[in-house]
């Protein structure tokens, strides 16, 4: 079954208070499932914005755990920044990577809302596609006049879920789904706060600007400068190189240079290669930006846990046989990387790796057959795979002591822990293939096997 993956971009009302911003930050980083992939604060917006992904329940979780901490920690009636806002925990909205349809992901906001009100006594408002009314799908529509206008007149705009009053410290908070969503703000050389909002209102949709675009003046104090802070709704038909074009066209009309710009948050692969060599002033790229890059190692961090909880698991087959093929697996890449160092072939290494790799499955799928009830062909097969193991692991060993007589002193280091990898894939492929020898009744297949096993640990035999 293909998994199913969300991302979440919970915006938190406080960019000054490192303690603050760290105390969310762990509570969103600690659900086993949902992975933190980036976030950043900033001092003249005063928020927080995170990236999280995984799997929608946990991720779900792990955005409550950061609200909840939020309205424990967070107090809204003392804080002060340019963005408008309205909670804590101002905005959270989930959004569909894989295997799930936004429509999905707005029943799992919804639910998410009513948690935040019946445990958390914070009242909601849902947006976008989990909207419970059309008035309310834009965000904008339900920030307007930000916390000091609602705290006055919530009676007007009541929220979704929960009392006509705010929370006395965490305001409210907006819960939505929605699909991708780029935060791309340009930086304007002046401090003059007017020509930030008039070029606002010419490139954003609502004024008759560019398609898909929405944008507001803000002046950064710390910086002297002034930012048209942008959200892009569909990078497909506006895209970062457009805006940014459009922002600096309407700001040179006025007498402004551009000082910069900057993302916000996580964008996809697609939008920043629509925007490569086009956006030269962007301050903060790296391609720790990428969207993809970020899911990348979130799912190879999360294979190796599920093949550590398949091992830990009484009830799943990768037991002692695979797990001496992971390791040796392990050693077998320690050993490529410091022959690439050493300046020597590596290929031998990367083969071992791959016959390790591939033993992984080998040894589950046998030892499930017999385990399942097989007969001596299948128990045969149950103790051959490990046995297998252990002489390529024996391979593995002598072909690392080589390098070693070879390599720099800089990787011996690798090289000895790649040894003893080694040497532990070899005992524990042994005692598997023992292991599974004991219940064969083949006598002569029983000796033959022990004849293969019975050798030293070391290569030197």
């Amino acid at each position: 079954m293909a998994a199913r993956l969300i991302e979440c971009v919970p915006n938190f009302s406080e960019g000054r208070d490192r303690g603050v911003v760290d105390a969310i930050l762990a509570s969103l980083a600690g659900v086993r499932g949902a992975s933190l992939l980036a976030h950043e604060s900033d001092p003249d917006h005063n928020r927080s914005v995170a990236t999280l992904a995984g799997e929608p329940r946990a991720v779900c979780e792990a955005a409550f755990r950061g609200i909840a901490t939020a309205v424990e920690l967070i107090r809204l009636p003392a804080h002060t920044g340019v963005h408008p806002r309205i909670g804590a925990a101002d905005v959270v909205p989930l959004v569909p990577v894989a295997g799930i349809s936004l429509e999905q992901c707005a029943t799992l906001a919804r639910q998410l809302g009513e948690r935040v009100w019946r445990e958390l006594g914070v009242p909601v408002y849902f947006y976008e596609a989990a909207a419970s009314r059309e008035d309310r799908r834009r965000l904008e529509n339900i920030r307007r006049g930000g916390v000091e206008w609602l705290r006055e007149h919530i009676g007007e705009r009541p929220p979704d879920v929960g009392d006509r009053a705010l929370h006395p410290t965490a305001g409210a908070t907006v819960i939505g789904a929605r699909k991708f969503l780029i935060a791309f703000n340009v930086n304007l050389a002046t401090g003059d706060l007017a020509v930030a909002k008039a070029v606002a209102r010419k490139v954003r949709e609502s004024s008759g600007g560019l398609r898909c675009v929405k944008a507001i003046g803000v002046p950064l104090e710390s910086r002297g400068l002034v930012q048209v802070s942008m959200n892009l709704t569909d990078f497909e038909t506006t895209g970062m190189a457009e805006a940014f074009e459009a922002v600096r066209r309407e700001a040179a009309a006025l007498g402004a240079d551009v000082a910069g710009s900057e993302i916000i948050g996580l964008v996809p692969r697609r939008a920043w290669e629509q925007a490569a060599g086009k956006l030269m002033a962007a301050e903060n790229y790296s391609p720790g930006r990428l969207l993809e890059n970020q899911m990348e190692a979130m799912l190879s961090e999360r294979s190796v846990e599920a093949m550590l909880e398949q091992i830990a698991s009484p009830a799943d087959p990768h037991g002692g046989g695979s797990a001496a093929a992971l390791t040796g697996a392990t050693g077998a890449a320690l050993g490529h990387m410091a022959a690439r160092i050493a300046k020597v072939s590596g290929e031998h290494f990367l083969a071992h790796r791959e016959f390790f790799v591939a033993a992984v499955d080998r040894d589950a799928a046998a030892f499930e057959a017999a385990r399942e009830g097989g007969g001596q062909d299948e128990l045969q097969h149950a103790a051959l795979a490990p046995t297998e193991i252990s002489e390529r692991a024996r391979e593995l060993d002598r072909d690392l002591l080589r390098l070693k007589d070879v390599a720099p002193a800089k990787v011996h280091p690798a090289i000895t822990t790649a040894l003893a990898l080694a040497r532990a894939s070899r005992a524990g492929g042994i005692a598997a293939a023992r292991a599974n020898l004991a219940l064969i009744e083949d006598d002569a297949f029983r000796k033959q096997v022990e004849d293969r096993l019975d050798r030293k640990l070391t290569p030197s035999a």
